[in-house]
């Protein structure tokens, strides 16, 4: 049992990185859980952790997907392949069976060491999102905490108080003027304030950008500054999700925004769903002055030109809008799909946002004045 502290610690990690309040109290109940129960299975392993670490029913599917990014894919919630891992014939020790004989359900023989989250990230970090599965999207969370969805700001009608505003405070002139027997010896000044423009984020949710729109809806969670997004998808239809991301972590909230977006996966016609968010939406005031983030890979089984003109109106009432598309990562990239060469002309950016070492582009873009 000597690397069990060091096992407890690092799956601890792991969990936060994915959203779960698990604390040093936690971990500690999660080790000697292990002492006792001294789990032969990775099924076993599950109920430990389930009963430690989880104090909601909606972090087991978080829960899950570390356990299965940990251990390589190997823990079945459902207990098929549980018994199989005792099956490599011989007892595995406590801490050292979970951590070093884990592999047994897939592959004798093979030790499956506990990744550090760091290291994770720099071996993700790099591939696309499409080559990624949910658990291996989780594990990237962290990463994502780090970044920052900034737009830039705006000015509004309220004003504030400056030392060298643009125009006088006359009240708080006056009221200062009685300290000075009503001269106005020193004129107070306010100026507007300015605050970030709202980003409004269309997800394109078929089965090609399936994954790119998981990768996309997590980092709005995680970054700072995202809480201001408005974000729909759309397949075949348009869904709102944004209070689907207020959700307690990034696994739990992907998982509330798939139930309530039933075209997950399904075909595309972007230019009827923009035209819905325009109408509904957009032109109404939501997308007024603001942000505007597709991201879709131009794929539309319907009109084109229908596209092209929906773009065309939500470029009359929006700041700016930018086209994240993950197709344009390949050199030689042209837009010769009807609905992206339709929408291309109204776009100000387009980018391809396709890994995590691509989205700082995107996000320098989102910011950019």
């Amino acid at each position: 049992m000597d690397d069990l502290p060091a096992l407890v610690a690092g799956f601890a990690d792991a969990c936060r990185a994915a959203g779960l309040p698990v604390g040093p109290d936690r971990a500690a109940r999660f080790a000697r859980a292990i002492i006792e129960v001294e789990p032969e299975t990775t099924l076993r392993l599950r109920h430990c952790a389930v009963a430690t670490l989880v104090s909601d029913p909606g972090q087991i599917a978080v829960l899950d997907a570390v356990l299965a990014g940990v251990f390589g894919g190997i823990v079945d919630p459902a207990g098929e392949r549980g018994d199989a891992n005792a099956s490599g014939g011989g007892r595995p020790a406590a801490a050292g069976g979970v951590a070093a004989s884990a592999g047994g359900g897939a592959g004798a023989g093979r030790d499956v060491e506990l990744p550090a989250v760091a290291s994770g990230v720099e071996r993700l970090g790099g591939r696309d999102f499409g080559e990624l599965s949910a658990a291996e999207l989780v594990l990237l969370a962290e990463a994502m905490r780090a970044l920052r969805v900034a737009t830039p700001p705006r000015r509004t009608r309220r004003t504030r108080r400056a030392a060298h505003g643009d125009r006088v405070d006359l009240r708080a002139t006056l009221r200062a003027a009685r300290r000075t027997a009503g001269d106005p010896v020193v004129l107070a000044r306010r100026t507007l304030r300015r605050r970030p423009r709202r980003l409004v984020v269309l997800c394109d949710i078929s089965g090609s950008m399936d994954p790119y729109a998981r990768a996309l809806i997590q980092l709005l969670y995680c970054a700072a500054g995202g809480r201001r997004a408005e974000v729909f998808t759309f397949a075949t239809q348009l869904t709102r999700l944004t209070g689907a991301l207020r959700h307690s972590s990034p696994a739990v909230a992907l998982h509330r925004a798939a139930e309530l977006a039933p075209d997950w996966s399904g075909g595309t016609r972007i230019g009827e769903s923009l035209r819905r968010f325009n109408t509904g939406y957009g032109r109404r005031g939501m997308a007024r002055g603001a942000v505007v983030l597709i991201l879709s890979d131009g794929w539309d089984t319907g009109d084109p030109a229908l596209l092209g003109r929906e773009v065309a109106r939500l470029r009359w009432v929006a700041h700016r809008i930018v086209w994240a598309n993950p197709r344009t990562r390949h050199e030689g990239y042209q837009p010769l799909v009807g609905g992206m060469a339709a929408a291309l002309p109204y776009c100000d950016a387009v980018v391809s946002a396709h890994s995590l070492e691509a989205i700082p582009e995107l996000l320098d873009v989102l910011s950019r004045r």
